[in-house]
């Protein structure tokens, strides 16, 4: 039994590790270079940090999990540039009938992939993720810790789109 057991285990190995470079995320890289370009701010409202902050996020999160080595040249395997085109505060929550109790932060994005390797998985696509913030808060007290989350949900639907294909 517990040789069956180990022949299983290594037959699965083998084939996880013959295909390419395999994560543990999921993703399967097979080329070596990325270009991540910084996101242009075209949001009507304009955070002056946001174009930053978000590039960073994405930066970091396809750099730590891939292994790709980042270039600032047209000669690379993927390459992704893109803009931020929304950043907006709505009322998500009423009490009362005529106060806000919640309000909610939307922030989109709209990424251009391209995948020099297989054109089939470029991909033009906007991203949208928001969080809620009591109405008790102003924009500015909640911002910093907001565009953190929403910026590392963003970056996982990202990365997911580009290297998993979720």
């Amino acid at each position: 039994m517990r040789r069956s057991f180990i022949l299983i285990f290594l037959l699965f190995f083998i084939t996880q590790t013959s295909c390419g470079v395999y994560s543990f995320t999921g993703a399967s890289i097979q080329g070596k270079t990325i270009n991540i370009r910084v996101l242009e701010n075209r949001a009507q409202n304009v955070v002056p940090t946001l174009s930053a902050t978000l590039t960073d996020k994405i930066r970091t999160r396809i750099l730590s999990q891939t292994g790709l080595a980042p270039q600032n040249n047209e000669s690379t395997d993927y390459d992704i540039s893109g803009a931020i085109t929304m950043y907006q505060v709505t009322v998500s929550g009423v009490q009362n009938t005529q106060q806000a109790s919640q309000n909610r932060l939307t922030v989109s994005v709209q990424i251009n992939f391209k995948n020099r390797l297989d054109e089939k998985a470029s991909f033009n696509q906007t991203f949208t993720r928001f969080a809620d913030f009591s109405a008790t808060q102003t924009l500015q007290a909640a911002e910093a810790g907001l565009i953190q989350e929403i910026g590392n949900q963003l970056a996982d639907d990202i990365f997911n789109k580009a290297f998993v294909n979720w």
